[in-house]
């Protein structure tokens, strides 16, 4: 079953606020696997479990038609209203569908490029993969992207050791509330898919960097939005409340700094999976 934990108006708002997209540089890797085994055009992509939007509007740029979907209508109004700003620029044709990750409403053979960012361990796992496998195209690729929990801060003229020593504290104290569909480690989870995949043609990288600054503040909220903290602000909201505020106020201890809205430079590590569905008989 698909695990439905982020559809809340204001969990949804959060994740457009707080939550962070895929550099240019790592989106780039997926484009130049698609381009190697597929070749254009770049007709139709799915984002799969796509939450408020971010990913999906990556790859707006790049195809004919784009289309994100989600379990969670709060979510997909998120997304929906920020695709329609002005200052976004988008393929001919971005839509949003409400559907369950193991049942996506496309034909056999239909989709260029089928993606999952920071989603498919939600996923009816088994079941998903053999749903892109229906819906993708020969020689179609599926990405699924991640990245762990454990970022790491920096700050000029700080004890980089000391500042993500209050970092590890606040991810130990989410521990205990962590998704049991999760097991201790999602990137195992990933791992386990590559191998399960049966395509001669796929490619699993484990530990990409991306620093992005951003304010302080910024870097709570998205830390407030993993699914752990959401358990716990549910289970405890004082206590939830009173760990976040503890965390900003010795992390700013630390940098000597007496706003939240300072910047720092948050250094997240991803990991993907790329596979192309080969010519089938």
């Amino acid at each position: 079953m698909t695990y439905r934990l982020f559809e809340g108006k204001g969990h949804a708002a959060s994740y457009w606020k707080y939550r962070i997209s895929p550099s240019d540089h790592l989106i780039q890797q997926v484009f130049d696997f698609l381009e190697k085994h597929k070749g254009r055009p770049f007709e139709l992509a799915v984002d799969v479990g796509c939450g408020s939007g971010q990913g999906t509007l990556l790859l707006a740029k790049h195809f004919a038609s784009v289309v994100g979907t989600d379990v969670s209508p709060a979510q997909l109004d998120v997304a929906l209203q920020h695709a329609k700003e002005p200052n976004i620029t988008y393929s001919f044709c971005l839509i949003f569908r409400r559907c369950l990750a193991e049942e996506l409403p496309f034909a056999d053979s239909s989709v260029d490029l089928v993606t999952a960012m920071s989603a498919f361990h939600w996923f009816d796992r088994p079941l998903f993969l053999q749903e892109a496998h229906r819906v993708l195209k020969p020689h179609g690729c599926l990405a699924m992207l991640n990245y762990t929990v454990d970022m790491e801060l920096s700050y000029p003229d700080c004890c980089s050791y000391a500042l993500n020593q209050v970092c590890k504290e606040f991810y130990a104290a989410l521990q205990p509330y962590r998704s049991p569909h999760l097991g201790v480690s999602s990137i195992q989870l990933y791992r386990e898919a590559f191998e399960s995949i049966p395509y001669p043609d796929k490619e699993w990288q484990e530990c990409v960097w991306d620093r992005k600054r951003m304010p302080l503040s910024s870097y709570m909220g998205l830390v407030e939005s993993f699914s752990s903290y959401q358990a716990l602000l549910r289970d405890d909201p004082q206590r939830a409340t009173t760990l976040s505020q503890d965390i900003c106020h010795k992390l700013m201890s630390e940098m000597k700094v007496t706003s939240a809205e300072t910047e720092v430079v948050v250094a997240v590590k991803y990991f993907h999976l790329l596979a192309c569905k080969p010519q089938e008989a």
